[in-house]
């Protein structure tokens, strides 16, 4: 398994669907992950830390797993089957592992709430990643499939909360029906 971090979360404009970004810690590898509207938001609000005044779904699965008395101990995506990605919670109850079957969105929002580590098998990295250096904020916008963004160069300013409201604006103006789902 290698571990990953969340590098972005954006929309794929071709697509109007959201992108996640998981970048390989220590290593050059990207793996992208299309993801839902509803699971974007969930991710985009652990990563900045947005409270909400009741408890969203992810806040309330990782309370009811909490509250039997076990914990999130990673998140696995797994396999990639006609196009879509497969993922499992590892959890530790009473000193057992459980392994519950997942969709690689929802298991990493409650990976970002418990702070458990997310993992991807190799065989999926070695697959489906693409190496690429992320070390500055041009080249992780080069990675967004958006028209609006591929004439960034190496010399432009990037102002990351601009693409943050504007992500936020897409997912809370986008239904399910824009998805043709």
């Amino acid at each position: 398994m290698v571990e990953v971090v969340i590098r972005a979360v954006r929309v794929d404009v071709g697509s109007a669907t959201p992108l996640l970004l998981l970048e390989e810690v220590n290593g050059p590898r990207v793996l992208a992950v299309f993801i839902g509207a509803q699971e974007a938001t969930a991710i985009a609000y652990a990563l900045q830390g947005v409270e909400t005044p009741r408890p969203m779904t992810h806040d309330l699965l990782g309370n009811v797993i909490e509250a039997l008395g076990a914990q999130i101990f990673a998140v696995e995506v797994t396999a990639l089957v006609d196009n879509t990605y497969f993922a499992a919670l590892r959890l530790v109850s009473k000193g057992t592992d459980v392994v519950v079957s997942a969709r690689p969105s929802d298991a990493i929002a409650l990976a970002l709430r418990a702070g458990a580590p997310i993992l991807v098998g190799d065989d999926v990295m070695a697959e489906y990643s693409k190496e690429m250096d992320l070390s500055d904020a041009d080249d992780e916008i080069a990675l967004v499939m958006d028209d609006r963004l591929d004439d960034v160069s190496a010399d432009d300013e990037v102002d990351e909360s601009a693409l943050v409201d504007e992500l936020r604006a897409f997912l809370d103006s986008v239904n399910p029906e824009d998805f043709g789902q």
